[in-house]
């Protein structure tokens, strides 16, 4: 059975915007200062929370890697275009946004975005066609981070 404590702090999670937490061998909650987060979806709404829920654990001090594969590559191009905004969340209300907006804050803010290694392969794409600062992932240095029980994973 939980106690209070543990699901009060359970119940507050998801109300911290998921905040990067991890837990530790004795489950006590630590906060992570790394998160890897894998975008492959091309679904709008679920780029759209990707990137909001990143800009808030970026704003909680995570330091940020997004992976983009598959239709989310997509947002690394330059020129690239949203076919229709989205409203954010009452409790943020910043409008109509697009999600390459909020992956260049994310970007501005110091997040390390980079392509999956086989985006660029399988599209139309060159590496000159992705925006400045966007890089192509390596599978080591990913796995590595994958592997690491101190770096979160979050995948979309």
């Amino acid at each position: 059975m939980l106690s209070r404590k543990t699901f009060a702090l359970a119940a507050a999670i998801p109300a911290l915007g998921l905040a990067s937490l991890a837990m530790a061998d004795d489950h006590e909650p630590v906060e992570s200062d790394r998160a890897l987060v894998i975008l492959t979806s091309d679904s709008l709404y679920t780029q759209g929370m990707a990137m909001i829920l990143s800009n808030a654990m970026q704003q909680q001090g995570t330091e940020l890697n997004i992976l983009l594969c598959d239709g989310a590559g997509e947002l690394a191009v330059e020129g690239y275009a949203s076919p229709e905004t989205i409203a954010t969340p009452p409790a943020n209300p910043a409008g109509e946004v697009v999600p390459e907006t909020l992956l260049g804050m994310l970007m501005n803010h110091g997040a390390n975005v980079e392509v999956c290694a086989i985006f660029l392969p399988n599209t139309d794409h060159e590496a000159a066609d992705l925006k400045a600062g966007v890089g192509v992932a390596a599978p080591g240095p990913i796995a590595e981070m994958m592997r690491d029980p101190a770096i979160p994973v979050y995948s979309f």
